[in-house]
């Protein structure tokens, strides 16, 4: 006796889940699962991480617009994690403060006299040699950029190319007149407690000022030439050398002019020199000063630093780096 066969049920061909796009991750665009299965990762179902719903890339980093306390704190970062801001502080800190008090000792060893001299005036001497440091720092601050290729990674941070000098320009005057004033504040005390014997000049009020922040902010604005110097020239030497001869040539050029009719030039290259302008801040009615006196030397310096900065501003922005 025959069993009857029933007929085996249909067998149907599983269903393939879709294949997500070429060169994407395995859990993209993946078939659905129960509820209690986990949902793909992502910030949105079917999407990896970095990719946006309508194409493109999402950084997970947040954006924000950039401001000039971020080029300031990157200026900063980079003036103060360089040898060349150590060497050349260091440098102008060592001729101001111990040649100054070199001067204060020669002459209180000596005894003589000063009159109606003022004893603050022993720092000038100092100060001399100390803004050669302080030009070659205003010049490097840019120009060593120009020379390593790292201005164009600068650039390309911050396209805003006048936020970028001026950043430079704030970041440096402020770290060269801080370091100033504490050295010009230290000789003259020293030079005041050493000589106040054998000077019967009282210095008031504003000839303290005068000699400690007026020149602190003179010799920090010439940085401020020295820095408009090296954008326009692009070049560390040629720059370096440009601002030597804005300080020394007129000097050098009146020396020579022996003649008569050249007087009128000869006593302005004196008067209007940068040797002058700083022995100006150190002036008493008594032994006065020829040329600009008390706070004029400064107000044109600032003048001149201003009009160096717009044209390195200019040269800045229609140059290519």
């Amino acid at each position: 006796m025959t069993t009857p066969q029933h007929p085996a049920p249909p067998q149907h061909a599983p269903q393939q889940a879709p294949q997500p796009p070429a060169g994407a991750p395995a859990y993209a665009h993946q078939a659905p699962h129960s509820h209690h299965a986990p949902q793909a990762p992502g910030p949105q179902a079917g999407y990896w991480p970095g990719q946006a719903p309508g194409g493109g890339y999402v950084s997970p980093i947040p954006i924000r617009r950039a401001t000039l306390a971020d080029a300031l704190l990157s200026e900063w970062t980079k003036i103060r994690s360089v040898r060349s801001t150590v060497w050349t502080l260091g440098v102008m800190v060592l001729l101001v403060v111990g040649i100054g008090l070199l001067v204060a000792v020669g002459f209180d060893s000596t005894g003589n006299e000063m009159h109606e001299g003022s004893p603050l005036f022993v720092g000038f001497f100092g100060l001399l040699l100390g803004i050669i440091c302080v030009i070659t720092l205003g010049v490097l601050t840019i120009s060593s950029e120009y020379g390593t290729g790292l201005i164009r990674t600068t650039l390309t941070a911050c396209p805003n190319r006048g936020r970028v000098l001026a950043a430079k320009a704030v970041v440096f005057f402020l770290l060269t007149f801080t370091i100033m004033l504490l050295c010009t504040v230290l000789v003259s005390m020293a030079g005041w407690t050493l000589l106040e014997d054998q000077s019967s000049f009282d210095p008031s009020a504003e000839a303290w000022l005068r000699a400690t922040v007026g020149v602190s902010l003179y010799t920090a604005t010439l940085g401020l030439v020295a820095l408009a110097v090296g954008t326009l020239l692009r070049h560390s030497a040629g720059a370096i050398t440009v601002m030597l001869g804005v300080v020394l040539l007129p000097l050098v050029l009146a020396m020579f002019m022996a003649t008569d009719a050249l007087s009128d030039i000869r006593q302005a290259f004196f008067e209007y020199s940068i040797p002058n302008q700083l022995a100006a801040f150190y002036g008493t009615s008594a032994d006065p000063v020829s040329g600009p006196s008390g706070w004029t030397p400064l107000w044109i310096m600032i003048g001149v630093a201003a009009g160096a900065l717009g044209g390195a501003y200019a040269s800045l922005v229609k140059r290519d780096a």
